[in-house]
């Protein structure tokens, strides 16, 4: 699992590692991945946090790239159906993918304190969901996992 969302580091990496990948991937499938798009996923990047997207419009208005809901809307749409983000669906929000070259099922770990959010990988086909799914003769699509609770700097009274 990574964990790198709960550790400091420096963010400039995830952010030229993560758009490197999504420009890459854009390029091979033969999508467009335009200036808007790209800029919310370095918003997303840049900070390992969920972020709601009237959070990530307020951003794109204040650089002028567009002050209207359907901007934020579709490029998170865009972002999250080629999986370079994904919904963290109890908190309404999005996160940028830790694992854009994976085709995996993600668990979120979610710091109630601070707000961080790790992407960890679960494999359903050892797991019990999975044993439950193939012995009912169910196809699982879709999975969300998000666990709430506290990361290891706001445990340690750190913040992140």
């Amino acid at each position: 699992m990574d964990t790198l969302a709960f550790d400091r580091h420096d963010h400039r990496s995830c952010i030229a590692a993560g758009v490197a990948q999504a420009e890459a991937q854009c390029a091979s499938a033969g999508l467009q991945f335009t200036p808007v798009r790209r800029r919310v996923l370095e918003i997303l990047l840049a900070g390992h946090r969920a972020m709601g997207a009237y959070d990530i419009l307020e951003v794109l208005r204040e650089e002028g790239l567009g002050s209207q809901p359907p901007v934020a809307y579709r490029a998170l749409d865009f972002l999250v159906s080629n999986g370079f983000a994904h919904k963290i669906e109890r908190l309404n929000a999005f996160v940028a993918c830790s694992h854009m070259t994976e085709d995996h099922a993600p668990a979120f770990l979610i710091c109630r304190a601070c707000g961080s959010v790790a992407e960890a990988e679960i494999r359903l086909e050892r797991g019990r969901l999975g044993e439950a799914a193939a012995q009912a003769g169910f196809t699982i699509e879709r999975t969300v996992v998000e666990a709430e609770g506290l990361c290891p700097n706001c445990a340690e009274g750190r913040g992140a």
